[in-house]
């Protein structure tokens, strides 16, 4: 058996030198499309650089191909909800209960008020139901569609969006990170959330009053003079009433009540294509193909919505791209993009080459402040490298937590950093599972809202400073202390 080498610097520099440089030319040349099909060939190229290192350095093809299947296979549980979260917008289109949320948006938010609002509401959401991805693909679909009724900016309102959900999944105990974080660092679930606190609510305030200066000084478009003319196309088309927010309501109860994410968002589907058959039987009537029987005709076009999602022909080209979309097949692209990060992420972790840079940032890393800083940054690159949020807090986790021991800081001080740099900067990134998954639901590019993502811009920031001025850094008590203290 041929012995295995450690991998050196310039091993490890390799295939993040080949996947930076052909994630730039692929922005250059494709430009927003690059996520549709030039990213993940970037992915796949530096994929086999790396695999072509690790041969070097004594792996087998066996091995690193075992690591990339694996590194598949924990992202089918994300790829199920994608597919299922497809299905769902295509549903709750169809249903009207998108339509729904849109014009009674449209009647209750004051435009002034629209961006702090929006960020607010996705907040209170995703604390609730502990999922910023449930949360952006139901709440923030519909205050998009009431952005574009407004006139306003609809990447500043995904940026909001962002901001509201991953602050409130942050903080919610019933979220799988928040869950993950103190695990990983050996913290208590409820110690950590107190000590988040700290970094996460004064970067959510700071978001909101941006949010809120952003608002009183948008320049509204003469789209928001013609609100009426949109409440009107809505009425035209679907049965509104507060009846078709009965599929939302069950789904935020089933998530509040703890059901699994991937059950519960297809329960929610389903009961969106079960409210279209009972309460849009004249829009289905329009949808169905002429020469089929009426049940049959129904049927086939809900399963349809199922896979396929939904199209309107409103008359207004705009309205028609606001109400149209979702099905399985819109998430194929982005499940394509979550396998491709994610086998690169499993061969850089199984040859060793993420950890030489951990290696190279503890050395320099001499201070607390420098300490927590280099967590951070460990976890954005992990985001970046590995595509994935829970690679990118139990990695850098498991790697620092001796680290943290062994400077005498309590492990509330690491739980928390892995948030404050790995939970959060997520959905910055396109190639990343949250950042891929965000597009596909907003349509809206990571690299255009993540300029107005303030929370999670702000957050890591601030934890970096706190860690520097010493501000809420816990320490470890000798034992002979705690003993006197009780």
């Amino acid at each position: 058996m041929k012995e295995i080498k450690q991998p050196t610097y310039i091993d490890a520099l390799i295939p993040i030198t080949v996947l930076v440089s052909l994630l730039g030319a692929a922005v250059f040349l494709f430009g927003d499309n690059s996520s549709s099909g030039p990213n993940q060939i970037a992915l796949l190229f530096a994929t086999f650089t790396a695999a072509l290192i690790g041969l070097k350095n004594g792996y087998t093809w066996k091995t690193l191909e075992e690591a990339m299947i694996k590194g598949i296979t924990i992202s089918l549980g994300a790829i199920l909800i994608l597919l299922m979260v497809g299905a769902l917008i295509g549903t709750w289109l169809l249903s009207g209960t998108v339509p729904t949320l849109i014009y009674y948006g449209l009647q209750i938010i004051d435009p002034q008020w629209f961006y702090a609002a929006s960020c607010l509401i996705c907040g209170i959401v995703a604390m609730s139901i502990g999922s910023s991805w449930t949360t952006a693909a139901t709440i923030g679909v519909a205050l998009l569609g009431v952005a574009t009724g407004l006139g306003l900016d609809h990447v500043v309102t995904a940026g909001a969006v962002i901001s509201g959900a991953y602050f409130g999944d942050k903080l919610s105990p019933l979220s799988e990170t928040t869950n993950l974080a103190p695990a990983v660092a050996g913290a208590d679930l409820f110690d950590h959330i107190q000590h988040m606190l700290w970094t996460t609510v004064p970067s959510f305030v700071i978001a909101l009053i941006i949010f809120l200066v952003m608002g009183f000084n948008a320049e509204v478009s003469s789209e928001a003079h013609q609100i009426e003319a949109i409440v009107s196309i809505l009425q035209a088309n679907f049965n509104i009433s507060l009846v078709m927010l009965v599929p939302l309501i069950v789904l935020l109860t089933l998530a509040i009540r703890k059901m699994p994410a991937f059950p519960a968002i297809s329960i929610g589907a389903v009961i969106g294509a079960v409210w279209a058959l009972l309460f849009q039987g004249d829009l289905i009537a329009k949808q169905v193909e002429v020469g089929q029987g009426e049940l049959i005709g129904q049927f086939k076009l809900v399963w349809q919505t199922f896979f396929a999602g939904f199209s309107i022909d409103t008359g207004d080209t705009k309205m028609n791209d606001l109400l149209s979309g979702g099905g399985m097949a819109s998430m194929l692209t982005t499940t394509w993009l979550v396998m491709t990060a994610l086998m690169f992420g499993a061969i850089m972790e199984k040859t060793g080459l993420l950890e030489m840079f951990v290696k190279s940032i503890l050395k320099v890393a001499r201070r607390t402040g420098s300490l927590i800083a280099a967590t951070i940054a460990t976890c954005i690159g992990t985001n970046a490298v590995a595509a994935d949020q829970y690679i990118a807090i139990v990695v850098p986790g498991r790697m620092f937590k001796e680290e943290y021991k062994k400077r005498g800081l309590k492990a509330v001080n690491l739980s928390r950093t892995l948030e404050d740099g790995g939970t959060i900067t997520s959905p910055l990134i396109p190639w990343n599972t949250c950042g891929a998954y965000m597009q596909s639901v907003l349509m809206v590019n990571p690299f255009d809202y993540a300029f107005y993502a303030f929370f999670n811009l702000i957050n890591p920031v601030l934890a970096i400073v706190y860690a520097y001025l010493g501000i809420k850094i816990l320490k470890i008590k000798p034992k002979h202390l705690e003993d006197s203290a009780e």
